[in-house]
């Protein structure tokens, strides 16, 4: 049921007494369905979404960034081995086939700046069919994985008294 899986996907804590009162299943029902699709590998795994700006301050100790790559697609596999074999890489954090200009767009993490260039010089730009690449690196994490890094405004609504 897709609703439990977006329940979850949204707060991965939610204990499975909660989720059947959300659902209006029952408890054992939920706890069945959760196991079969991690056991399948549906759920593959749980995680925290961290801002690792507000724990290691201002000077993260990670460089994050977006690299589009250019690939020449080959018959029979199409961008499909040369998108796997980017995801074998410990750097690779995610790896999307999209539309536009380039037709993979990566995503990598590295200690500095210079660990993200000699990843894209030594290890990406050398496999077979890349083309091109072009690394946009990022400055600032405003909202990652429908979490938001901002304070939320104050409120500037006056009381209202009874």
């Amino acid at each position: 049921m897709r609703e439990i899986l977006e329940l979850l996907e949204r707060d991965a804590h939610l204990s499975h007494d909660t989720i059947a009162t959300m659902t209006g299943l029952p408890v054992a029902e939920v706890a069945a369905r959760i196991a079969e699709w991690e056991a399948a590998g549906v759920i593959r795994r749980y995680k925290a979404v961290i801002d690792w700006d507000s724990v290691e301050g201002q000077h993260s100790e990670s460089v994050t960034a977006f690299i589009d790559v250019s690939v020449a697609p080959a018959r029979g596999v199409g961008f499909d081995d040369v998108a796997n074999r980017i995801s074998r890489f410990a750097e690779v954090r995610s790896v999307y086939l999209v539309s536009g200009s380039h037709d993979l767009r990566c995503t990598v993490v590295g200690r500095d700046i210079r660990a993200v260039s000699d990843f894209v010089s030594q290890k990406l730009s050398t496999i077979d069919r890349v083309q091109a690449t072009a690394t946009h690196f990022v400055l600032k994490t405003f909202k990652r994985d429908g979490d938001a890094f901002t304070e939320p405004e104050p409120d500037h609504r006056l009381p209202v008294t009874p």
